[in-house]
Formats: C-alpha cells, sequence, structure tokens
C-alpha cells in the first residue's frame, strides 16, 4: 500500500510541477521551496543548489534551473524547521499565543535568484490584512557576497535579516546595513585569529588564495593589514574568479597551482576559498606533481581554512591527508545535536510525509534513490544517514541562534498585542525587538552588539586521517575572540596542535639574539640577512629589526652580543700588584725615616748630625714621611677629599724638604763661596727660618688658590668595557705651577750645592745635594711626558713613582751616608777627624795652615762664629789657633790685606 500512495503522490507532484512549469511562462517566476504557515512568517534564504544551469539564454523574466543539490544545505533547512517547530512548542510562544510559519527559498548559489527570493518576501511584507501573513524576518544569505545584495534590498523595509555564515566585515556598518544582523563573528576576529596563528608557530612568509568577491577580497584586505601590523609577510595572492566560464576558472587555478610549487618556502597557505576552488586546486596540484615527475610530498603544506570550506567534506576529493599536509579550520562554535538529531530520527519514522511542503527534500529523496520510485525503509534510513553526517553542527547552532532570537523578539512584542491579524506586526518592530532585548538558546544568554554581531570566538579543528579517510571534525583548540588567544582542549589535541611549530614558512631563517635584520632595498621585510650587533649594541630576541643600544654609562656588550654586560669599576687597587710595590716601598720609606731620626736624635750631639743640620735634618725627615703619605693616597678608590689631600699634602711637604736643603745650601755658600764684598750683605738678609717659612708659605698660597678656583676632585672615565675611577687635579695649570715651583727651588739648591761641591769629603753635603736635586729634576722632567702621554689605571701610579724616587734620593744622599758614618765609621765622627780633613783641604788650598787641637779659647778679630759643621768657613788664609776651656774645635785664620785691611775668622764645632 505505502509503494501505491508514493507512486501516486508522485504522480500528483509531476503533474503540477507541468501545470506550474506553463503558468511560470506567463506570470509567475517564484521558485520552489518549503514553507508552513503560522501567525508569524519567517522567511529563508538558503544555497540548496550549487548554481544555475548556463546554457539559458532569454530575455524574458525567469527562474533559472538550479543545479547541483548541496546536501549540507538541506540539512540547514530541516535545522530551521525542527528549531521553529521547538519554539512553537515552548512556554514562550504559547503564553503570548502565537505560532511561526517559515518560508524558505533556494538561493541556488546566485545573487541574481537570491535577489528574486528576496523581492517575493518584500512583496509579501508589504501586503495588506487581505494577504496572507507577511515574512517579519529573514534567515540568510549564507554567503557575504549575497547578504551584501540582500540586505541592500531589506534595508529599505527594514526587515531584520540574520545570517548564520556570512562573515564579511562591510557588514557591521550599520550606516549602509541597518536591518543587517548575523549569529556568527565577522572576519576581522577570524583574520585575527589567523594571524595570532601565525605568529605563534613563527610563520611569517605565507601565501593567501582567496575567491574573488565581496567575502574574499575584504577577507584579504583585512588578512593583509593585519598581517602586516605583525611582521607577516605574503608570499604571494592568488584571486580565483567566482564565476565566469569554465576556461577561465581552471586557468586561474594552474596559475595558482604553479604559483605555489614555485614558492617552496610558504609553507603555509591562507585560503578564503570556495569549497569547489579548493577541491579543483588540490587535484591541480596533484596533477602537476605528477606531469614533471615530482614526489608527492613536494605539494603539502599547512592549509589554513576559513569558515567556508573547512568543515567541507567534498574538498579532499581522492586525495589523501599525507599528500594535501595539514589544514588547520577555523569553524563557528558548535552546540547540543541532540535536539536536531531526534528531529532526523522522527523524519525516518514519517517518512515521504515530510516531502509535502519541502520541495528541497523531495529532490533530495530522489537524488539519493537515484530516480528509482522505492518505498522501502532501508531507502529512508540512507537518507537520514546521509544527512547526519552532512550536518554542519557549527551552522545548524548558528541557523537555530537566529531562530530563537526572532522567536524571542516576537514573543516580547505579541505578549501584549495581538499579532494574529495579517500586518498587524510590522517587520521594523522585530527589528527593534532584536536590538533592545537578550535572548537564551541551550541555556546561555546572547545579544547582538552595536554592529548586530555575536562574537562567540570559533573552534580550531586539524583535519585527520583514518583508515585512509580523512576526517574534519577534530576539535583541537578554541579561540577567544575578546583577548585574542587559544585555549587547547585537551593534552593529545595539544600535541597535534603545537607539534605544527616544527614547520617552517620563513623567507629567511631567523636571526638568533645578537643579531638584527638586514632588508635589501625593494624586498620583502621578511626576507632579510642576519648581521651581528656592533660593540655596545646588542639584540635579546629573535628576528629583531635593529639593535638596541646598551647604557655606555653603566653598560658594554661585545659584537654580536645578546645581552649588555655590567661596566666593571677600576681604580689603582690596593690588591694591584704594582700597587704593592709602591705600597711596599712607601712603607719602607716611612719605617726609614722614623729610624734615620731616631738615630739623628740619639746622635744629635755628634759633629755628624751637627754638620748635616741639627735640628734642620728632622723637619727634613719630617716631611719625608708625611710625602710617602702622601704617595699611599695615590692608591685606592679615589674620593674627592683623597684627591685634594694627596697633591696638597705632597706639593707643601716637599717644599718644606727642599727649603731646608736650600738653607743648607746657601750656609755652604756663605762659609766659602761667596766673595768677601757680597757676604756680609748676605748674612744680613739670612735667616734659616724666615726663609723656610716664606718658600712654604708661596707653596701653601699656591695650593689654596688650588682648592678655592679649581679644585680636585674624583670623576670616572667611561673605558669601552670599564669604568675608571680616578681623580681630576682641576686646573692643570696650577698643578704645573705647584710642581714648577719646588723645581724652582730645587734649581737653586742645584746650583748653590754645585758652585761649593768641592769642600772637605766627610763635612761637605754639597755634593750629595748635587745629586739628590739633579735626580729629582730627571725624575720629574721624565714624568712630565710620561704623565700626559699615559692614561688608564696606571696613571696614579706614574707621579706615584715619582714620588717615591724623589724621597728615597734625598733620603739616600743625605741621609744613609751620615748613618753609615755613625753606625759603621764611628771614628770619623769626631772633632778630631774632622780638624784633620780640614787640615788636609787647607793645605791643599791655602799657603799656611795652623790646626790647634787643645782647648782652645775663641778670640776673633772682627770675625763671626758658625755652630754647624756644615757651615764652616775656609777661605785660603792662614790659620792660628786659640784657646779656651771648652771642648770644642776651633779653627782661627786671617786673611789677605785688601782695602778693608786684616780680617781674622774663625769657626767652632
Amino acid at each position: 500500500m505505502a509503494s501505491v500512495s508514493l507512486i501516486v503522490y508522485l504522480y500528483i507532484i509531476i503533474f503540477c510541477r507541468i501545470f506550474k512549469k506553463c503558468d511560470a511562462s506567463e506570470n509567475d517566476t517564484k521558485a520552489h521551496g518549503a514553507a508552513a504557515t503560522g501567525d508569524v512568517v519567517i522567511g529563508g534564504i538558503f544555497p540548496i543548489h550549487r548554481g544555475v544551469a548556463t546554457n539559458e539564454q532569454s530575455f524574458a523574466p525567469h527562474v533559472h534551473t538550479c543545479v547541483g543539490l548541496k546536501t549540507v544545505t538541506v540539512a540547514l533547512t530541516l535545522a530551521m524547521i525542527n528549531a521553529i517547530e521547538k519554539m512553537n512548542r515552548s512556554p514562550l510562544l504559547m503564553d503570548a499565543n502565537v505560532t511561526l510559519g517559515y518560508q524558505i527559498q533556494d538561493s541556488c548559489t546566485d545573487v541574481s535568484t537570491g535577489l528574486r527570493a528576496t523581492a517575493d518576501f518584500i512583496q509579501q511584507a508589504q501586503c495588506d490584512a487581505t494577504c496572507e501573513q507577511p515574512v517579519v524576518a529573514i534567515i540568510g544569505a549564507a554567503f557575504s557576497e549575497m547578504s551584501i545584495a540582500v540586505a541592500r534590498q531589506l534595508t529599505l523595509d527594514m526587515i531584520p535579516q540574520i545570517s548564520y555564515s556570512s562573515t564579511a566585515v562591510t557588514l557591521s556598518d550599520k550606516r549602509r546595513f541597518p536591518s543587517f544582523m548575523r549569529t556568527v563573528p565577522n572576519d576581522e576576529h577570524q583574520t585575527a585569529a589567523m594571524v595570532r596563528l601565525l605568529n605563534l608557530n613563527g610563520w611569517n612568509w605565507v601565501g593567501i588564495v582567496v575567491t574573488d568577491g565581496d567575502y574574499g577580497r575584504s577577507a584579504l584586505e583585512r588578512f593583509a593589514s593585519q598581517a602586516s601590523l605583525n611582521g607577516i609577510c605574503i608570499a604571494f595572492r592568488s584571486i580565483l574568479p567566482h564565476s565566469g566560464t569554465e576556461e577561465a576558472v581552471n586557468s586561474a587555478i594552474k596559475r595558482t597551482a604553479l604559483t605555489i610549487s614555485r614558492n617552496p618556502k610558504a609553507q603555509v597557505i591562507i585560503s578564503f576559498a570556495a569549497s569547489t576552488h579548493m577541491r579543483d586546486l588540490y587535484q591541480e596540484m596533484k596533477n602537476t606533481m605528477l606531469k614533471t615527475g615530482q614526489i608527492m610530498g613536494g605539494m603539502k603544506r599547512v592549509w589554513v581554512a576559513s569558515d567556508s570550506w573547512s568543515s567541507s567534506g567534498n574538498v579532499q576529493g581522492d586525495l589523501t591527508l599525507e599528500e594535501i599536509g595539514h589544514v588547520v579550520g577555523f569553524n563557528f562554535k558548535t552546540g547540543n545535536m541532540l535536539s536536531f538529531y531526534e528531529y532526523l530520527s522522527q523524519l525516518e519514522t514519517t517518512g515521504y510525509n515530510n516531502t509535502r511542503n519541502n520541495t528541497f527534500l523531495e529532490e533530495f529523496f530522489k537524488l539519493v534513490n537515484e530516480s528509482r520510485l522505492s518505498g522501502d525503509t532501508d531507502l529512508v534510513s540512507e537518507v537520514v544517514k546521509t544527512l547526519k553526517e552532512s550536518t554542519n553542527k557549527a551552522l545548524t547552532l548558528s541557523v537555530e541562534m537566529a531562530v530563537s532570537a526572532i522567536a524571542q523578539a516576537v514573543a516580547s512584542i505579541c505578549r501584549s498585542r495581538d499579532c494574529k491579524t495579517p500586518g498587524s506586526l510590522q517587520p521594523w518592530e522585530v527589528l527593534e525587538a532584536l536590538w533592545m532585548h537578550e535572548f537564551e538558546h541551550q541555556g546561555k544568554t546572547y545579544a547582538f552588539d552595536n554592529q548586530g554581531d555575536i562574537n562567540q570566538g570559533y573552534d580550531v579543528t586539524m583535519w585527520t586521517s583514518l583508515e585512509g579517510k580523512i576526517q574534519i571534525k577534530d576539535v583541537v583548540a578554541e579561540y577567544l575572540t575578546h583577548d585574542n588567544s587559544f585555549i587547547v582542549m585537551d593534552s593529545d589535541t595539544a600535541k597535534r596542535f603545537q607539534d605544527l611549530q616544527q614547520i617552517v614558512s620563513r623567507c629567511s631563517n631567523s636571526c638568533m639574539p645578537g643579531e638584527f635584520k638586514k632588508t635589501a632595498e625593494g624586498e620583502h621585510t621578511c626576507c632579510y640577512e642576519c648581521i651581528n650587533c656592533t660593540e655596545n649594541y646588542f639584540s635579546n630576541d629573535t628576528d629583531m629589526d635593529q639593535c638596541l643600544s646598551c647604557d655606555v654609562s653603566k653598560e658594554w656588550s661585545p659584537k654580536g652580543s645578546s645581552t649588555c654586560l655590567p661596566k666593571r669599576l677600576i681604580y689603582f687597587s690596593w690588591h694591584d700588584r704594582f700597587a704593592v710595590v709602591l705600597l711596599t716601598f712607601s712603607s719602607l720609606g716611612i719605617l726609614l725615616v722614623v729610624m734615620v731620626s731616631a738615630l739623628f736624635l740619639h746622635q744629635r750631639d755628634t759633629p755628624v748630625v751637627k754638620a748635616a743640620g741639627g735640628p734642620l735634618s728632622q723637619v727634613i725627615l719630617f716631611s719625608l714621611v708625611v710625602s710617602f703619605i702622601s704617595a699611599v693616597l695615590f692608591v685606592g678608590k679615589a674620593n674627592h677629599l683623597q684627591c685634594k689631600m694627596r697633591q696638597v699634602l705632597f706639593g707643601i711637604s716637599f717644599t718644606l724638604c727642599v727649603s731646608c736643603i736650600l738653607v743648607k745650601s746657601l750656609k755652604i755658600l756663605l762659609a766659602f763661596q761667596l766673595n768677601i764684598n757680597v757676604q756680609g750683605a748676605l748674612r744680613k738678609v739670612y735667616q734659616s727660618a724666615l726663609i723656610v717659612i716664606v718658600c712654604v708659605g708661596v707653596q701653601a698660597a699656591i695650593c689654596i688658590c688650588w682648592l678655592v678656583l679649581k679644585s680636585p676632585y674624583s670623576h670616572i672615565i667611561l673605558q669601552p668595557q670599564t669604568i675608571l675611577q680616578d681623580c681630576y687635579e682641576g686646573s692643570y695649570l696650577i698643578f704645573g705651577v705647584m710642581l714648577g715651583y719646588i723645581a724652582l727651588l730645587a734649581f737653586v739648591c742645584f746650583i748653590c750645592a754645585f758652585i761649593g761641591r768641592k769642600l772637605p769629603q766627610r763635612y761637605n753635603e754639597a755634593k750629595f745635594i748635587t745629586f739628590s736635586m739633579l735626580l729629582y729634576l730627571i725624575s720629574w722632567l721624565l714624568f712630565i711626558p710620561v704623565y700626559i702621554t699615559t692614561s688608564g689605571v696606571y696613571l696614579p701610579a706614574v707621579e706615584m713613582v715619582v714620588i717615591l724616587m724623589s724621597n728615597y734620593g734625598i733620603l739616600g744622599c743625605h741621609f744613609f751616608p751620615k748613618c753609615y758614618i755613625m753606625l759603621f765609621r764611628k771614628d770619623q765622627n769626631t772633632c778630631s777627624a774632622f780638624r784633620e780633613k780640614l787640615y788636609q783641604y787647607n793645605v791643599k788650598s791655602t799657603d799656611s795652615v795652623y790646626v790647634s787641637g787643645s782647648s782652645t779659647s775663641e778670640k776673633s778679630f772682627g770675625s763671626q762664629t758658625v755652630s754647624s759643621c756644615s757651615s764652616l768657613s775656609l777661605p785660603k788664609d792662614d790659620i792660628k789657633p786659640a784657646v779656651e776651656k771648652r771642648d770644642i774645635c776651633k779653627v782661627s785664620y786671617k786673611g789677605p790685606i785688601n782695602k778693608f785691611g786684616f780680617h781674622r775668622r774663625s769657626i767652632s764645632f
């Protein structure tokens, strides 16, 4: 009976089709579809067929013949029908006492056909109360290009349009498309997700393939803009024609396949192409590999698929996943499919009854049955099985959300008014309710944003292969639009997702830390060579466009460095070996001076000590101690006080030393060498203490001016790898004046001592003064060029060496010979020994000399007595002894006759 009923039913349908076809030639241009009555009607525009026949040529308005039924879209229409029927059974609409109807038409993936369906909906909406219920909202279209065209029409009457898969960014412009909404994110989020994926895996050299049209070009423009901001370069762009002759489409696909093969470094391809184009592209790449004899692995790429084909089951054709490579797809979020699967199960029970008001399902039955009239259960089961396998979970959720949004908007209006009368509910009222109210679906609350979008994010899928069959529904991660991040689903999928990082898609290898990218003129910024960073520059990350500068005041870096190294603070350290040696000599000098001073104090009444100056020698020794201490201040980390003290201490102490030596030199000249005519005048002005005070006072004045005007201070010198802390002398002019003043005094000492160099050997210090001053002058003359040409940590050591040389020169020349006599030649440290030397000296230098060694009394005829042996004056005259009861040495002599008469002189020890 069932078979007979089916046959009768099909005959009736064929008869009606013939009748309608004849009638359409005159005044009916409506396409077939699915419909059900209700108080409020929702329209639907779905691409049930892949296209329209291209061989039809007619100038009269006519319905194009649609070809290529799409099982996926048939399942979507059933999802819409199930969602509407479910809402009609819900308490929401029952309380509002309103039911929903639907009218679904086929766009045939053709804009013209879609516009014809839109015109029918608008005509119904403009009908008065005598017409059937008008369409108050439309769900569709699928593709952005068609949605843009449809939205322009619907905007005229402000009929709300909710798309379930159109993602072009331009549709978010509410000034141009105020009545357009969608339950999916726009492509701005999808391209952002793709760019984020490329960044995470280090891919910066990619190709892009799009299908021509508003969707493809908008996606291309958006992706290129975001990629450029994130340092990603597009190796090539291929735009496949959406329409045109088959020859033109095939030619474009061949060029794209050739371009991909010529860019082996672009291992990642971004695709916003249609699924049919991707299928043809894969097949063309395989044919090219076979013709050229290349291995099939050469066509493997990472294909980043947009929502337009990422879940399409017919893309791979007869290719395997090993030939295609990796496919990473971005899909809309999925939901609970239990309700829809139950609906399909009911379809299996009711069988052909569901085809009465659904010509799409009827055609699908025919397609499955291969035009055989069969009513057995196996055919229905196969239809339901095919529908379940072809169901797109993401788009199904989007369609159900669109229905829920419209139903709840209608319910919010019809609770307080009658909506059953045709024309009582206007489409713009539904649009206002959609904007104003939230809606619930599957336990979650949603709302359209100010752009009319619902941004749920994306599910990231990776195609897998099971027994040679490609599986395209494995979700490996979730993309969140609000923070531009991925959440990996579980550990197994995480490994597959992270393994993508092993694939390299770069024009140039990454520049390591310590290098920077140098791009050739006219080349992509992603094609570069890696250059080492220069000194004092570094790069601490891969693929840096330029090296960063170190803070040269604190840091440095060698060539090709990935980090800055802290500069080492250096100075003439206490631990430096050279410093240790100099400090040892300084300490030894201080010790020797103290020992000599003690010895001189102990032997202060002996002729040697008295001849050396007596108390004046202690002053010289004290100045040497201070000079040795000043040398120690040249070692260590310099501070402001140390810089001021070391030069001032040396300058004043050594001036004191040289001025005392100058007094001794002048005494020698006054006693022996000066002309008698001048001697008397000089003796009147000669005061040893005054000379010392004046000499030291001048140097003190120089140092005070130095400290007040331009005082020395501690400063740092930036060197390539170190920071040198040293003293800056403030004014090198005053520094030179200070040293020059000491040199002047030393030079005067040298002249005076050189004149008196032929005095008695044990009594005469002129030779020692001459040698010590000569050593001082030579040392400081050598110091000047060495000091000027030397820089760095050992600059203080230069002056320290010269100071030590000067100190040891005076110590060795002035005191060590006397210490030697006092310690090892005590027989020469007596008055008799000195008298003997004086006698020998006078025998050689006078005609008659008389020396008396007994206790004598001093008799002088207009002569003077000098208390220091070193001050003895022995001109070439006759010597006559005198006697006094004192234990002293005395020499008396009578000078020659001159215009002043006879002169008798005596000197006692």
